[in-house]
């Protein structure tokens, strides 16, 4: 069967079905480098890739979106919401008022099977701050990204890791 003959259901299906593979792949390439060396040159080696990935997803998603460069926390606000594992995971976005945007982690796929096997959090603020800082700032470079939460950091039950970004 083609892509353009199967249904909508179909179709939203197969997205979601793409992102847990996309999510699948970098869970396991993660994995073979801290085997290989260590927690902390993992970390600092998908830092490396998050920093290029992030500027190139928020360039696809601003072109797909006609989103033009500078649009602000509402652009990023719309952004946010068609990053890959937005299909996948449960998040939260708020906004207080004009000059700020609060986004929130609610279930982390990666997160919540570590939870159900016992394993301790991944310890993904580093990797968190250069990922949502560069997406943020490739949509607006006037936007400001801070981290209120992120494993390691304690959080609330509800959520994992929280990011406020201000312009």
């Amino acid at each position: 069967m083609e892509v353009d003959q199967l249904s909508r259901e179909q179709l939203l299906d197969l997205l979601n079905d793409f992102a847990k593979r996309w999510l699948a792949h970098d869970g396991l390439w993660f994995q073979e480098v801290e085997k290989a060396y260590g927690m902390d040159e993992a970390i600092r080696l998908d830092a490396g890739a998050w920093e290029h990935f992030t500027v190139i997803e928020a360039q696809r998603i601003m072109k797909i979106l006609n989103l033009e460069p500078g649009g602000g926390l509402p652009a990023l606000k719309k952004a946010l919401e068609y990053r890959l594992y937005a299909f996948i995971n449960k998040q939260e976005i708020i906004q207080p008022d004009q000059n700020r945007l609060i986004f929130r982690m609610k279930d982390c796929r990666v997160q919540s099977a570590r939870r159900r096997k016992e394993m301790p959090e991944f310890p993904c603020k580093p990797v968190g701050q250069v990922e949502y800082s560069g997406f943020a700032g490739t949509i607006d470079s006037r936007i400001k990204t801070k981290c209120l939460c992120c494993p390691p950091d304690e959080h609330p039950e509800n959520y994992y890791c929280a990011w406020e970004f201000t312009i």
